[in-house]
């Protein structure tokens, strides 16, 4: 496995990580704050919209360099 591939793999992983972990400080900051059912999901929204964009990011980069 050379390093390419290497960073490949453990970027995805990391990165999957990284967005789970996010989501977990979400869940346990509208829990401590009593933000109900339409807070949570605004807070999650917008997480979702931050990840989303680097996914838009990651698909279109890759489809410049073909």
């Amino acid at each position: 496995m050379n390093e390419a591939v290497f960073s490949k793999i453990s970027m995805a992983v990391l990165l999957t990580g990284l967005i789970v972990w996010m989501g977990l400080i979400v869940w346990d900051l509208a829990k401590k704050s009593k933000a109900g059912r339409f807070g949570t999901f605004m807070m999650f929204t917008i997480m979702g919209a931050g990840v989303l964009g680097f996914v838009i990011k990651t698909v279109l980069v890759e489809i410049i360099q073909i």
